[in-house]
């Protein structure tokens, strides 16, 4: 489909989100959330696509999170409710993407974009940039992405965060788990680009089962997660990629992965 509040493209086996609304400082509308949940389940069923990278349009912001005028708008509340279950499905929908997920945050991440980014599997900031939880400051509170931050950032600086409203920079940021690395701007690109080319040079079948099981075992007792991933390993066993990789490795050349 042919979206109006965001860019999306395909090469080399990585399919690019870009939030276009950059003089909304990349704001959250509905409409936006609508467009982005289509284009990652878009990426996702797409055979074609091995690594999805998230960006937003211009240098200064990332994402603002979601549109302060929906706070305000005349509507009633039952609605408001309900327009916000996108958020919970855009959440949900990450970590069962079965492919790896770069978020090129670009500019200042903050209130619900930083829940945008942390569903992405990895995280490359700009310098420069930060990142924070600002709602307590007009009022609100960063309820939508809580259970995001708390499984990513130790408790106390998330604390410290939400309640004081105030950023921090990317380099703390990548001291707290916010992101995996601070790249100046004039690599970023480059930076991202090489992630991003060799996410999409893996498997795709042991990328999707292993991404799977990131996720599945992390909320597991350990003895049910490590049987999990015990009968993770067997099924890893009977594809055909495994075996093609250990032939490479012998050999000492780059694998043919045949997805199977």
């Amino acid at each position: 489909m042919a979206y109006e509040q965001l860019l999306y493209d395909v090469d080399g086996g990585v399919a690019t989100v870009t939030l276009n609304r950059p003089e909304q400082r990349n704001a959250l509308s509905n409409q936006m959330l609508g467009e982005l949940i289509d284009a990652v389940t878009s990426a996702r069923d797409d055979d074609d696509v091995r690594a999805v990278v998230l960006t937003g349009a211009g240098d200064r912001v990332f994402c603002a999170g979601a549109d302060l005028g929906g706070f305000a708008a005349d509507a009633p509340l039952v609605e408001k409710h309900f327009s916000s279950d996108r958020f919970l499905e855009f959440f949900r929908l990450m970590p069962r993407l079965g492919k790896p997920s770069l978020c090129a945050a670009n500019g200042h991440v903050l209130a619900g974009g930083m829940g945008l980014a942390l569903s992405c599997d990895l995280v490359i900031a700009r310098e420069g940039i930060t990142f924070g939880t600002p709602e307590i400051n007009v009022g609100a509170f960063p309820y939508m992405i809580m259970a995001i931050i708390y499984r990513n950032v130790p408790r106390k600086k998330v604390n410290e965060m939400m309640l004081l409203g105030e950023r921090i920079g990317a380099e703390a940021a990548v001291e707290y788990g916010l992101a995996n690395k601070v790249v100046p701007a004039a690599e970023f690109e480059a930076a991202v680009d090489d992630w991003a080319k060799r996410l999409a040079s893996k498997s795709p079948v042991l990328m999707k089962l292993g991404h799977d099981a990131m996720y599945r075992q992390q909320d597991m007792a350990l003895d049910d997660g490590l049987e999990y991933l015990r009968s993770q390993l067997s099924l890893t066993f009977s594809t055909e990629d495994i075996q093609e990789g250990v032939k490479a490795f012998f050999e000492k050349r780059e694998p043919d992965w045949k997805g199977r």
